[in-house]
């Protein structure tokens, strides 16, 4: 019989960080992910977790302390929101540089200033090269299983890199929904325990991590060689998330994607490609507009980092335009999405039609009509044949 929760994002999370057997958890409370970390303290005060919750000062110090127990060799977790990730950037950087397998759980929310609570991906797309795995989630049900997923993605031993799984403010994040929580016994089977080699957990073994690397001593200028195998362990990560997510939907029977997600793109002309909640809301602009004899489609962007450039020019090769909703911005050029799938498909000699849309800065509602609004002006230029307004901003006061 499934075990069938009614759980907002946050608690769903505290339950999949439960069933991974986290042994270390750093929390720092911010709006809107608080909830996740106090109903995490609940499950250890009651003894259904066994694991040590570090209260710090400051998120800094949130991944200061998980980046310290990681490198022992234990499974870590911490969560955050905006200005908290924001604060968070150095020791981004460092998580990533060290290869420690870490996860987190941001949880979106519109930077400052001026002030908002309310959700944008500004937050995280902002920290998008600082070497973490970026996932982006439509409902709390694929949340708990990406947070399950990236424990066996990052601990590879061909992988060692953290990830942030995003989820919508507030959207999501304190949006009750059904949520399948799978037996410890299944987890267990899937997610084995973390086993890192080089450990810094044997005084009568020490090692060193992160050396210093000068270019004034070439014994020790590797600085470019370490980075270099980050990223082939980004580009490594490709195969490895389409691994385990079809491993995962073998055992637990569900399947949000891999890197992306095609919505009815077989023989669609047009298709939305967005991340994060409001790509639920188009897939059914896309069920409304086939009714009326459009040929639609949806992508939902899974994984920003690495990005799915294979699979999308898969896509580009059988649609003539995209539509590209962006709830962040690259100020002075375009919306970030819209930047990556521009560059994606760069060099394809038949790319199709590409044309971005704003939405939803600070929380701003994300309606149907908007997302028609954005299919049915690229259907427009489309049979123009050219893009005369490359970027156009939604729902706008002024």
């Amino acid at each position: 019989m499934k075990n069938i929760k009614i759980l907002t994002a946050n608690e769903a999370v505290a339950y999949a960080v439960k069933l991974a057997r986290v042994q270390v958890i750093a929390a720092y409370p911010i709006t809107p992910q608080t909830e996740c970390v106090e109903n995490i303290s609940e499950f250890i005060e009651s003894g259904e977790l066994l694991a040590e919750l570090i209260r710090v000062e400051s998120e800094h110090s949130a991944l200061s302390a998980v980046i310290g127990a990681s490198s022992c060799g234990v499974r870590t977790f911490t969560a955050t929101s905006s200005q908290g990730l924001a604060l968070m950037h150095e020791m981004l950087h460092w998580a990533a540089g060290t290869r420690l397998p870490i996860v987190m759980y941001v949880v979106n929310r519109a930077l400052a200033a001026p002030w908002s609570l309310w959700c944008d991906h500004q937050d995280s797309i902002s920290q998008r090269d600082t070497g973490w795995i970026q996932f982006y989630a439509e409902n709390n049900q694929e949340i708990f299983d990406t947070i399950l997923m990236s424990y066996k993605i990052c601990e590879d031993k061909d992988i060692h890199l953290p990830a942030m799984i995003c989820a919508d403010g507030f959207t999501l994040s304190h949006a009750a929904a059904p949520v399948e929580i799978p037996s410890q016994k299944d987890v267990d089977e899937f997610l084995p325990p973390y086993n890192l080699a080089l450990a810094l957990d044997n005084i009568e073994n020490p090692i060193t991590y992160v050396p210093t690397c000068s270019p004034l001593r070439p014994d020790s200028d590797w600085y470019m060689e370490y980075k270099y195998m980050q990223n082939e362990a980004m580009l490594k990560a490709i195969k490895k998330i389409k691994k385990v997510c079809e491993e995962f939907n073998e055992k637990f029977g569900r399947f949000h994607g891999d890197l992306l997600e095609e919505y009815r793109c077989d023989d669609a002309k047009v298709v939305i490609l967005s991340m994060g909640s409001f790509a639920a809301q188009a897939k059914d602009v896309v069920d409304s507009m086939r009714l009326e004899g459009f040929k639609v489609g949806a992508v939902k962007v899974r994984a920003f980092r690495p990005f799915p450039v294979s699979n999308l020019r898969e896509i580009a090769k059988k649609v003539k335009a995209i539509a590209v909703i962006d709830r962040s911005f690259s100020f002075g050029h375009c919306g970030s999405l819209f930047m990556e799938v521009k560059s994606a498909l760069y060099n394809m000699s038949d790319r199709p039609l590409i044309k971005g849309f704003v939405m939803g800065l600070g929380g701003r509602d994300i309606r149907s009509s908007d997302q028609r609004y954005a299919v049915e002006q690229t259907f427009k230029e489309l049979e123009k044949g050219i893009v005369e307004k490359e970027i156009e901003w939604i729902n706008l006061k002024v």
